[in-house]
């Protein structure tokens, strides 16, 4: 029998959404700060994802300027009408005022529309239903017009909206507020119709270890909804903190185009205790109906790191190349930068085959687009890798590698200038707080910089492109500072390559010749 292992989108992609065009399958998944928003991915067996693009990929699109960590793009909806893709979704503020609106495609790599704002909209996880009487529905959460009977009591809200025109319609229903009263923060709804039912899939219970997934469902669109008796229908909050995967919700259902179901959600692997640097992942698991509700993973009823496969030909696209060069005209689409990005402070073309970043005065630890461009961490152990030269013309300058989970738990793996010497240094920032680790003098311009971590135990090293060996710099710096359970936040760790010039200006630049990433489980 042939198996695949979970999750399917290893590192921080939460809040799967996903659909079923004919026989291709496409998902999106949360980006909070970071930019370009809203990957989206394209499948034909569920199980093996290429990255088409990302929905939000201009400035006019997705203004995070000033986004606080874990602000942004919350929970994204995919949807499909009629030969139109749309995606709908939440920027939350630094208020956590919620801003709901979509965008559409005729073609799912792009290129989106800019937003279409919705007013009277509260809320978030907005999704779209549509009905097979030609009507569409919005539905979201929001505090219960009653007001709250306890802290994060939600309201699962439903009402009617005008495509054509960008606006809801009608009147606003209340059709549920979950399974379990003390669970809370009753969220991501998903509607469909299956058969004579409406269902509404939810997440309960927030999103750290109490995470579950619910069902309700109803013969009318608006209600009134009956909860399943055997909710939670997934979670993992009764497993205790030493099972492998953990806060499990937010779900979607899939229909394969030969009838049998399956269930896309997140969930989080932990690491050297209960700590979870890599975020909330994608897993994938398989459903059947009893008496027209829906199991999860049928006589175990728990996601598992190795599933039997779905009942489709397997297709694999070809891997990412461990090492990215920097040869061709755009970036690769694993690359992020930190808010939307301000200036042009990269480049791929002013020294072809380099990556160029220009300093600039934002920090990393500022709330603020500095000169920086980073990738998911999507394995437990993994080595990382990048060739660069730089020449720092005066105090403050530095460049190097960066370990991110926000601005204020961090890693900074660079090359600088300390009383006129050019010194390579590694910076730990917790809690707002920063340590220098280690410090070597390193007087050349050109240094490869590597870190390999095994599971929580992050090792750092470098050496000159000439040199055959690499040269230990720190070895088994604690990792756990890049979980979510230090730093708090919805997002998981990042590594990439950053410039500074620590709040001067300066003309200068760092080159870098090549980034590698690969997975060492």
């Amino acid at each position: 029998m042939r198996t695949f292992r979970n999750p399917v989108l290893p590192g921080f992609y939460p809040d799967p959404s996903a659909i079923r065009v004919g026989e291709d399958y496409y998902l999106v998944t949360s980006s909070f700060e970071f930019f370009p928003g809203v990957p989206i991915f394209h499948s034909k067996d569920l199980v093996n994802w290429r990255q088409l693009g990302h929905v939000l990929d201009r400035p006019s699109q997705l203004n995070l300027d000033g986004t606080i960590p874990s602000m942004g793009i919350w929970a994204p909806t995919l949807r499909y009408h009629e030969g139109v893709f749309y995606m709908i979704t939440t920027y939350v503020d630094n208020d956590k005022n919620q801003h709901n609106f979509y965008v559409t495609a005729t073609d799912p790599a792009g290129d989106w529309s800019d937003p279409v704002w919705l007013e009277d909209a509260p809320g978030i996880d907005s999704s779209l239903f549509f009905d097979d009487d030609g009507k569409v529905y919005y539905t979201g959460n929001r505090v219960p017009p009653e007001g709250q009977d306890y802290p994060k009591h939600m309201d699962i809200w439903l009402q009617e909206i005008d495509l054509s025109q960008g606006r809801l319609i009608g009147p606003k229903h209340s059709i549920w507020q979950g399974a379990l009263k003390v669970a809370h923060a009753q969220e991501g709804p998903h509607i469909y119709k299956i058969g004579a039912w409406y269902y509404v899939l939810i997440a309960e219970g927030g999103t750290g270890h109490t995470h579950a997934i619910t069902i309700a469902r109803s013969k009318s669109v608006t209600g009134p909804y009956e909860g399943h008796k055997a909710n939670p229908i997934l979670t993992h909050r009764h497993l205790g903190r030493a099972y492998p995967i953990v806060n499990v919700g937010h779900g979607e259902l899939v229909e394969t185009q030969h009838g049998d179901w399956w269930m896309f959600c997140l969930a989080s692997r932990t690491c050297g205790g209960y700590y979870r640097n890599l975020g909330r992942e994608t897993f994938l698991t398989p459903v059947i109906w009893e008496n027209e509700w829906p199991v999860v993973n049928p006589g175990k009823g728990v996601l598992e790191l190795e599933t039997p496969a779905p009942d489709l030909p397997e297709t694999r696209w070809p891997e990412l190349p461990a090492r990215d060069e920097f040869t061709g005209s755009e970036l690769a689409l694993i690359w992020n930068f930190l808010r939307t990005p301000r200036g042009e402070f990269w480049s791929l073309t002013e020294k072809p085959g380099v990556l160029r970043l220009h300093l600039k005065a934002e920090r990393l630890s500022e709330i603020a687009n500095p000169s920086y461009l980073g990738r998911r961490q999507q394995h437990l152990s993994f080595r990382a890798a990048a060739d660069m030269t730089f020449r720092p013309a005066a105090e403050g300058e530095v460049a190097g590698l960066v370990l991110l989970q926000n601005a204020d738990y961090h890693f900074r793996y660079e090359l600088g200038l300390e009383a006129g010497q050019r010194v390579l240094q590694l910076i730990q920032r917790m809690g707002g707080s920063e340590q220098l680790l280690a410090s070597v003098p390193y007087p050349q311009d050109q240094v490869q910089l590597k870190v390999e971590a095994r599971g929580q135990e992050y090792s750092f090293y470098y050496r000159s492109s000439e040199a055959a060996k690499w040269t230990a710099f720190l070895e088994q710096a604690d990792g756990r500072v890049l979980s979510t359970d230090l730093a708090g936040g919805f997002t998981g760790a990042y590594i990439g390559m950053y410039t500074s010039s620590q709040g001067a200006k300066s003309e200068n630049y760092a080159d870098f010749d090549w980034f590698s990433y690969e997975g060492l489980e």
